[in-house]
């Protein structure tokens, strides 16, 4: 793995993926079919960090909806992707990223069209070169 993402934190409802190759095939079978990475409308690669998800208000103290905040007792609705995750994502809604020497791509949860997940536990570095 290419440095250590651990001081790299994700806000909100973003994920960090790791570009794919350019492979047009996942071991499993998931097609990208080569009018679509052309276009470049769509891109995929695999998720490698995942922010805590999106901020619920706090619904006890209505006079101050965030002040929550600042307690450090923030409650999430987690995010669907997980670490590890093959992702297609629509390449409009992403943001491209250099972290220590690596091509990072950043997406909002909302930019992400599907994710293919193996159930056996993935090896990161297998993925990064």
């Amino acid at each position: 793995m290419p440095g250590k993402l651990e001081n790299l934190k994700v806000i909100g409802d973003r994920v960090l993926i790791y570009p794919d190759s350019g492979q047009d095939r996942t071991s499993s079978g998931l097609y990208l079919p080569p009018t679509v990475t052309e276009q470049e409308n769509v891109q995929s690669g695999y998720v490698v960090a995942v922010g805590p998800g999106t901020p619920l208000a706090d619904t006890e103290n209505e006079n101050d909806v965030w002040q929550h905040l600042d307690s450090g007792k923030t409650r999430y609705i987690p995010l669907e992707v997980e670490i590890g995750d093959y992702a297609l994502y629509l390449k409009k809604f992403a943001v491209d990223i250099k972290y220590q020497d690596e091509k990072y791509i950043i997406v909002p949860m909302s930019g992400i069209l599907v994710v293919e997940r193996d159930d056996e536990q993935l090896d990161l570095s297998k993925i990064i070169k």
